[in-house]
């Protein structure tokens, strides 16, 4: 019971990254690239704290850990900028669709034996999200929005991979953010030089940028690292796949944003086919 009751609050808080985030952006109070850094060095100073306190130190390194930061930071920019145009649930749906992808992809890269409805579950899946993605479908998706949302899951996806090998859980999670932290605010610079940026990120949008990063990415993605080793790849596969609900209820409760037919039709195809592949009778 206490995995389950942890699991949801993980899921609970992968949500709400994509509520505050379009929230932040909605308004223009903060742009994509300030959001993702502040969001970075938030969630690195919240882990150090608790990993000073809880653990007595800070240790950076570890297996796995260049694609550990490599991934967070593709999946922090890309998710930042795709929420530019893409409504919370809508983002939500394409990001973890393909994170689903990405683990089936890695699975087939491990050499792990697919049954046919797991083949099945993937195609569609990946059938939803290229309806929900196709040019005039009526979803109303801006496709190098949607690109970079794909690019997140990619990032996601591969992260959590990465976590299933962790130690513990707290130390490892610290580790990835404090090292791509200064990595975060470099590329943060460069795209405000660039003119990409706001020149004055408005209070509000900063306040935000550090709830999502302290609480819902930094203790959230601890969280989710202690969990993963505890359950099975397809149960924390099944978990996930109630974000985009989640994240979907919490657009139209804060941010107004509407469900239509063709976003209904293809989250039913996604999660269904995901759900498909990722479940079924053990032998």
């Amino acid at each position: 019971m206490r995995v389950v009751l942890l699991t949801v609050l993980t899921m609970t808080a992968f949500a709400a990254n994509s509520v505050l985030n379009r929230m932040a952006l909605a308004d223009g109070a903060i742009d994509a690239a300030t959001f993702g850094t502040v969001r970075l060095v938030a969630g690195a100073a919240m882990l150090a704290i608790l990993c000073l306190v809880l653990r007595g130190g800070l240790a950076l390194g570890g297996p796995r850990r260049a694609m550990g930061v490599l991934s967070l930071l593709v999946y922090i920019y890309g998710f930042s900028a795709a929420y530019l145009s893409l409504d919370a649930g809508l983002g939500a749906l394409i990001l973890f669709g393909v994170v689903q992808i990405t683990m089936f992809g890695g699975a087939l890269a491990a050499g792990e034996a697919l049954p046919v409805r797991r083949w099945t579950g993937a195609a569609l899946a990946l059938g939803g999200l290229a309806w929900l993605l196709w040019p005039g479908a009526g979803a109303q998706v801006s496709l190098p929005h949607g690109a970079l949302m794909a690019a997140a899951g990619v990032g996601w996806g591969v992260y959590s991979l990465a976590g299933r090998g962790a130690g513990d859980p707290l130390v490892t999670t610290a580790a990835n953010f404090l090292l791509a932290a200064p990595l975060g605010l470099v590329a943060g610079l460069l795209m405000a030089g660039s003119g990409g940026g706001v020149a004055v990120p408005d209070a509000y949008g900063v306040a935000l940028a550090i709830l999502s990063g302290a609480v819902t990415s930094g203790l959230g993605y601890a969280l989710w690292y202690s969990v993963l080793p505890r359950l099975e790849a397809s149960v924390a596969a099944v978990a996930q796949l109630t974000v985009p609900v989640i994240a979907m209820a919490g657009g139209m409760l804060f941010l107004g944003e509407a469900l239509t037919p063709t976003f209904a039709g293809a989250a039913a195809l996604v999660l269904g086919g995901v759900a498909l592949s990722v479940t079924g009778r053990r032998r």
